[in-house]
């Protein structure tokens, strides 16, 4: 077996497994804000247009996609981050969900014989590490801590360190932290880019669950400071949080077409394409913004409502977008033994989601909490929490 599958970490959620082996849970339902796992209803024309297309269960999907999907999501990206432009043809690639982009992406781009760095944020989604390790590279950590608005200071990066790093992953809206990056962060990444020769991967995944403004997207920089090549510069967008669509794997990687010809040669032998009925739903989806406002809607009021019924509890400070609290509290594995013993409420401890580095762990004393459940049990979370804290 390949040796670097030693040096992953478990997942996350054995870790909580493993915490919660030894706690009795209360009696009562479950209600799990541990996941970020969408749990409003997928949109109706979806499921139609699914329904509609099962005679192409006969059908092998092409690696490349549907000409129709990748003009819908140019047209997307072009409404939603005033692009000046974008082909379709070679700066866009349709993926079967971005946990598996981001994974292949870096086994694609890594030059092995180099043992270069990716740099990460940390706390971070634990692919961009997992990834990493297995294509030969070595994670480089950037603490996001309350110091520097859980961004992450990226001037306090070695120049040795930029000098070997191949690729700098970004998360805008992070997970789980929900900071956005602006336009002067995105603005400095580029000239360290410039300046270094790393690509810049930015996961976009939580960029349509905002409050008062959209967030700012890497693409809408470039296009800002007439980079139109986006050179060394790649997004990765899905439609399971925007659209309540996380088991249709659908998703897409945009960007500098010198990155995506050898991407897309990779992918062809990967065998990840995303099945033809999914992608004519998912054109439909790219296509519509109805579901989108309300899907953003059903955040703003669960949030709202935390902060308005909690806010004198619990330190909770609303997110910049996402769907996550990222909480401040004395022990955060305490905390979510807490939870589950005393209201059976799942919540994941915040050094889970994190490595320890000089500086120490930057998520420990957090957790984050996934208001993804309905508003009836987000009601019910508020009812135990109040009698519990």
């Amino acid at each position: 077996m390949n040796p670097d599958l030693a040096l992953l970490h478990p997942y996350p959620f054995e870790k909580l497994n493993a915490l919660f082996a030894d706690v009795v849970p209360a009696n009562l339902p479950l209600i799990p804000l541990s996941i970020g796992e969408p749990k409003h209803p997928a949109p109706e024309f979806v499921k139609t247009v699914i329904s509609e297309n099962f005679n192409h269960l006969s059908t092998y999907p092409n690696s490349k996609g549907l000409p129709e999907l990748r003009q819908s999501i140019a047209n997307w990206l072009k409404q939603r981050f005033q692009l000046n432009s974008i082909d379709a043809e070679t700066q866009i690639l349709p993926v079967s969900g971005t946990r598996e982009a981001i994974f292949s992406f870096v086994q694609a781009s890594i030059d092995r014989s180099k043992t270069p760095y990716v740099v990460m944020p940390n706390p971070f989604y634990q692919i961009y590490e997992g990834a990493a390790l297995l294509a030969g590279a070595k994670p480089y950590f950037v603490n996001c801590t309350i110091a520097n608005d859980y961004k992450g200071d990226f001037d306090q990066v070695p120049s040795e360190v930029w000098q070997n790093t191949a690729i700098l992953f970004v998360c805008t809206p992070g997970n789980p932290t929900g900071a956005v990056l602006s336009r002067d962060d995105f603005k400095k990444l580029i000239q360290l880019s410039d300046q270094y020769g790393f690509i810049i991967a930015s996961d976009e995944c939580y960029s349509e669950l905002w409050f008062d403004q959209a967030p700012v997207g890497l693409l809408e920089v470039c296009a800002e400071i007439g980079r139109d090549d986006y050179k060394n510069c790649i997004v990765f967008h899905s439609l399971s949080k925007r659209s309540n669509l996380p088991g249709m794997r659908s998703g897409f990687v945009a960007g500098d077409a010198a990155l995506l010809a050898p991407y897309l040669k990779y992918r062809t032998y990967h065998g990840a394409a995303m099945p033809v009925q999914h992608q004519l739903a998912s054109i439909a989806a790219w296509n519509d913004e109805t579901h989108v406002e309300e899907n953003r809607k059903a955040y703003r009021k669960k949030f709202d409502l935390f902060q308005q019924e909690l806010g004198n509890l619990l330190p909770l400070k609303k997110p910049d977008a996402g769907f996550y609290y990222w909480l401040q509290v004395n022990d955060d594995e305490a905390f979510a033994k807490k939870l589950l013993s005393e209201a059976n409420i799942k919540v994941l401890p915040g050094r889970y989601l994190s490595r320890t580095t000089d500086q120490g762990n930057p998520g420990e004393n957090h957790v984050r909490m996934a208001l993804v459940a309905s508003i009836e049990q987000c009601e019910e979370v508020i009812k135990r929490l109040k009698q519990i804290l």
